[in-house]
């Protein structure tokens, strides 16, 4: 095990590469910020791996909000970021009574489920890390299957607005957007009924492609540890948290273990997956595109993202019991004095989820789980940039992440197989 932290030169690069990552912007996929990002992993990674960059392609439906706009019962625009796939209205917008359905629980759904039709539903956005959290997708989706003919979520930061995913595919779906809490206040429900808003989105949309990025480094068996973090985010922001963290931690673990290849009994995959703030397209596809000795050959999946932004550490271990003392003994053995903290049901925030899903031991590293404090809040918000990362915690996550990195590299293929139990693939989605 590596007890000691990094030296200031490692610290030094960590930070240039983390705002050499934020300087391309949110990295929205399919925009030139995520582009630029992809070409700058590329020449990163190679130089931490000293392998070249192994290029996935994927397709999805590429989307674009054109125009948006949101009108109050008294004529006036509030500001509104359209969520990620959200649904066109027609030329004139979608005129209609707003329900308020607060948090936007299932019991909460439930209680107006005769009120909802022909309605636009108003829900708010939650710490996106916690236990118990119920991801926008699932309000989106409780939404248009109660036939409502939009959707609202208000975002946690006075004055600005919240972005993300509706999580729509194909289907016709309802056009759908952020807002501030501002905003949610203005449409409150009063004595003399609901109020009406006029809700008009324009969108682009066609089929797109972008890239998946993988830098293998083989061991002397087959089998190999995936340590991965996604490179899309928002445009809202400069995605500095969610998830520059994680890319730029993952590039330090790299370089930090390429030295001690000798001591590894099985091979490294940096995976720097696409799309993950589109329900995970990048990493689903790539997950499904393996055989089934391809996915049996996969030790353990380590997902870096939003990994400082919070003064705790948790491993989200996906269902597999299996993981927690080894993840313990990793955080103990640093001699740091990391304190790691556990969740064990599976949460699909990440692209863990995907290879969860598929029987694949996966965990994923966050900061501030369950710590409405953190700076964690903020993802999702134009607050999302590198001012709200401390160095340090920058530092920790990279110690951990290569603790928890080397020591499955260099576990017996007893331990390995031990970690293979207490899968759920078919936990709900959060």
């Amino acid at each position: 095990m590596m007890a000691q932290g990094m030296n200031e030169s490692d610290m030094d690069r960590l930070q240039a590469e983390f705002d050499a990552i934020c300087r391309c912007g949110g990295r929205l996929s399919g925009t030139e910020s995520e582009r630029r990002a992809v070409a700058l992993l590329k020449a990163l990674g190679r130089a931490a791996t000293g392998v070249d960059a192994r290029v996935e392609t994927v397709t999805y439906g590429g989307w674009r909000a054109t125009a948006s706009e949101l009108t109050g019962p008294d004529g006036a625009n509030h500001p509104l970021n359209p969520l990620v796939r959200s649904a066109a209205t027609p030329p004139g917008g979608v005129e209609a009574e707003v329900l308020d359905l607060g948090r936007g629980t299932p019991e909460e759904f439930d209680a107006h489920r005769t009120e909802i039709p022909g309605r636009i539903v108003l829900v708010r956005h939650e710490l996106m890390f916690a236990p118990g959290t119920i991801h926008r997708r699932i309000k989106y989706r409780a939404a248009v299957e109660a036939g409502a003919v939009g959707f609202l979520i208000a975002g946690p930061e006075p004055g600005h607005l919240v972005a993300g995913s509706s999580g729509r595919r194909d289907e016709p779906g309802i056009p759908a957007a952020g807002v501030a809490p501002e905003t949610a206040r203005a449409f409150r429900r009063t004595v003399r009924g609901r109020p009406r808003a006029r809700l008009r989105i324009s969108t682009r949309e066609a089929p797109a492609s972008v890239e998946n990025v993988f830098f293998d480094l083989p061991g002397p068996s087959p089998g190999y540890v995936v340590l991965s973090a996604h490179i899309d985010g928002h445009d809202l922001g400069e995605s500095a948290i969610d998830n520059a963290t994680g890319l730029a931690v993952a590039l330090a673990v790299v370089r930090r273990l390429v030295p001690h290849a000798r001591t590894w009994r099985r091979g490294l995959r940096l995976a720097f997956f696409n799309v993950e703030e589109w329900a995970l397209t990048g990493s689903a596809a790539h997950v499904a595109a393996l055989d089934d000795a391809q996915r049996a050959a996969i030790a353990l999946c380590i997902n870096l993202d939003s990994v400082a932004g919070g003064e705790r550490l948790a491993a989200l271990t996906s269902g597999f019991a299996g993981l927690e003392r080894f993840l313990l003994g990793c955080a103990e053995e640093t001699g740091t004095g990391v304190e790691l903290d556990l969740f064990r049901p599976l949460q699909m925030n990440s692209d863990h989820g995907s290879y969860a899903r598929a029987g694949i031991p996966a965990l994923r590293l966050v900061a501030g789980f369950g710590d409405p404090s953190a700076s964690v809040r903020h993802v999702l918000t134009p607050l999302d940039r590198r001012e709200l990362v401390a160095p340090h915690e920058l530092d920790r996550a990279a110690r951990l992440s290569a603790a928890i990195t080397r020591a499955a590299l260099e576990a017996d293929s007893g331990e390995v197989l031990g970690w293979r139990v207490c899968a759920t693939p078919d936990a709900p989605a959060r």
